[in-house]
């Protein structure tokens, strides 16, 4: 799932400062791309522990 995330979201970005670059830009590709970058955040750190996640354990 990396492996197609980071490309995906290297690429909106990429989008998203080209299209703020240039002279006329479209805001809804850069809200698109912004949106796919954050989408793709969300599902790479959903995979990343809490560190409260002992502490939440011990206190049920």
């Amino acid at each position: 799932m990396k492996r197609f995330l980071i490309p995906v979201m290297i690429v909106a970005i990429v989008v998203a400062l080209y299209e703020q670059s240039s002279n006329e830009s479209n805001v809804y590709v850069t809200v698109t791309a912004i949106a796919v970058f954050m989408f793709g955040m969300m599902q790479l750190s959903a995979k990343t522990p809490s560190k409260n996640q002992d502490k939440e354990d011990q206190d049920v």
